[in-house]
């Protein structure tokens, strides 16, 4: 299912550690778990066209292309610009027709034939083909376009064909239990636009063109980026055209800043931080405007470890450094217990999450054992811990707009200078980040994922994406890669969740991450929206409208 806000992608999408995106509505004393699907608001109300959402965007994406972005808030651009051979159903999540009105798949699962729409055209109003979407999955798999992110999925699709104008035929070498979900979100670009030139660094990355029901209308560096409907749209005699006539995205970095453009009306709905929304949305005036929520997102955050640096090449210190950070004490003094403490890289509430691994717990004196075990003490009395002559001091990556990571980092910066180990915080902008991380530039970093409902571990985990890929911390295991392999060829999903729990006493032995929360996601929405939904895996905001009598914009 395309979410641009929530779920934005099948691939999994890096995100700013401690924040979550998006808009959404709920009444405010919904609270509910993981997996449950809450109740929906507006959606009695016949739905009526017109008017603009506006919402926030924490941070700016570098570019919107759909093949080489890799972070959530260009997919939540993307998603509205580009679209993909299938769609998903909200309820059931199973693959339904979208520029495919059809497909077929071989007994042997290892062909794929789609059969596209007749009439689809892209927004400069030229037709989209099968060669479409061909240029798109080459250009894709082209060694030479930075999206190791998304090959890392296609990896046993051998061969893409044009049958005939309407018809597109994949082959595969073998069996992946999710062939059919990421053929189908392959976003379909124009050929005659994206063929020529630079594919990486595009003049169309920064006006981007597609089929989708949006297109960009303007992008204001470091203010906003403006989507108006698409005129030419397939979908709009289908039922498919969203109703809002435009889509704005604020770009507000600081969390005081957005919160009060919010209260004043300038925006429609924002994600809150949890102090926000415990001390601030809880007055009468806000709750009057406001409808709000709470769920677990499809999401987690963690400190991930450069593996390829000493110290954290032992998975000793690594595990002393998870053993540091009071995970508890931050959960309730940070995120006011609105969310929960993580061991691993599964969805928390899914069969595929190990309920059996607990978090490691907060144990300054068995860290310090730890690290004497690895070799680091304070051999000359300075106070610092040392080994081989070095000092044990590093850098810590976060954003520069998150307040709670600077919270948390500096927090866990106490903790650490008390065994005699320094921590310098480096703040960067979302580019700078997402720039060192791509080059593994870095020490540690703060960061986050958004997970798709049917995970599969290798893009992070898998050795073969550690130089150039999403396995940015260099993890390599061989017992890991086996079951991740196992797992993408079985169409078994127990087998599935017992190859990913043995998988899960890997990371939590082997501490690449020290995985720390999945945050409830707290979202704010103006009355005036109708039409929510809130399904298992978040909204679908394309249902979303405003009733004429309450319609504020392009009157």
């Amino acid at each position: 299912m395309k979410q641009p806000v929530l779920f934005s992608s099948v691939v999994i999408c890096m995100t700013l550690g401690g924040l979550a995106c998006g808009p959404a509505t709920q009444p405010p004393s919904d609270t509910r778990g993981a997996g449950d699907t809450l109740e929906s608001f507006g959606t009695e109300v016949p739905a009526e066209d017109g008017d603009w959402l506006l919402v926030r965007m924490g941070a700016e994406p570098p570019h919107l292309n759909p093949i080489t972005s890799s972070d959530a808030y260009a997919s939540q651009i993307n998603a509205h610009v580009f679209d993909t051979l299938l769609d998903r159903d909200p309820v059931t999540i199973e693959s339904i027709p979208w520029l495919a009105a059809s497909w077929d798949i071989s007994e042997n699962k290892l062909e794929y034939t789609f059969h596209l729409r007749h009439g689809v055209v892209f927004s400069d109003g030229t037709p989209l083909t099968a060669e479409d979407v061909k240029f798109s999955f080459d250009k894709m798999m082209h060694p030479a376009v930075d999206a190791p992110h998304l090959r890392s999925y296609y990896v046993d699709v051998t061969n893409c064909e044009v049958l005939d104008e309407h018809t597109v035929r994949f082959t595969c070498s073998k069996p992946y239990y999710r062939h059919l979900v990421m053929l189908g979100d392959i976003s379909v670009l124009p050929r005659h636009v994206y063929a020529e030139g630079e594919f990486n660094t595009h003049p169309n990355n920064r006006k981007p063109i597609g089929s989708g029901a949006y297109v960009l209308e303007r992008w204001e560096t470091g203010r906003e980026i403006v989507l108006a409907r698409n005129a030419r749209y397939w979908g709009r005699d289908g039922g498919k055209w969203p109703h809002f006539d435009k889509k704005i995205y604020k770009l507000i970095t600081d969390e005081n800043a957005a919160f009060q453009v919010l209260e004043r009306g300038d925006l429609d709905a924002m994600d809150l931080r949890a102090e926000d929304w415990v001390r601030r949305a809880t007055r009468p005036t806000f709750e009057q405007r406001f409808n709000k929520f709470a769920y677990y997102a499809p999401q987690y955050t963690y400190i991930g470890w450069n593996l390829r640096k000493p110290p954290f090449s032992d998975k000793k210190v690594r595990r002393a450094m998870t053993m540091l950070l009071d995970r508890e004490t931050i959960r309730e003094t940070i995120y006011y217990g609105l969310a929960q403490t993580v061991a691993g890289n599964f969805m928390i509430g899914t069969p595929e999450c190990n309920a059996e691994i607990t978090p490691w717990p907060f144990d300054p004196a068995q860290a310090a054992a730890l690290l004497r075990e690895a070799g680091w003490t304070d051999s000359d009395g300075d106070g610092h811990l040392d080994k081989d002559g070095t000092q044990f001091e590093f850098e810590m990556m976060i954003i520069n707009s998150s307040p709670v990571a600077e919270k948390i980092c500096t927090i866990y910066q106490e903790e650490l200078a008390r065994v005699g180990i320094k921590m310098t915080i480096r703040m960067l902008d979302w580019a700078g980040m997402l720039e060192r991380t791509d080059k593994r530039q870095f020490d540690a970093m703060m960061m986050g994922w958004q997970m798709p409902p049917d995970p599969d571990p290798y893009q992070v985990w898998h050795s073969s994406q550690a130089e150039a890929g999403s396995n940015y911390v260099g993890f390599v295991n061989a017992e890991a890669d086996r079951l991740i392999e196992e797992a993408r060829v079985s169409f078994d999903r127990e087998e599935r969740i017992r190859l990913y729990h043995r998988f899960s006493k890997i990371l939590h032995d082997e501490q690449p991450y020290t995985f720390t929360f999945c945050r409830k996601s707290l979202l704010a929405v103006d009355r005036r929206v109708h039409g929510i939904r809130i399904y298992p895996f978040g909204p679908d905001p394309r249902e979303w409208f405003v009733p004429k009598a309450t319609q504020r914009y392009g009157k």
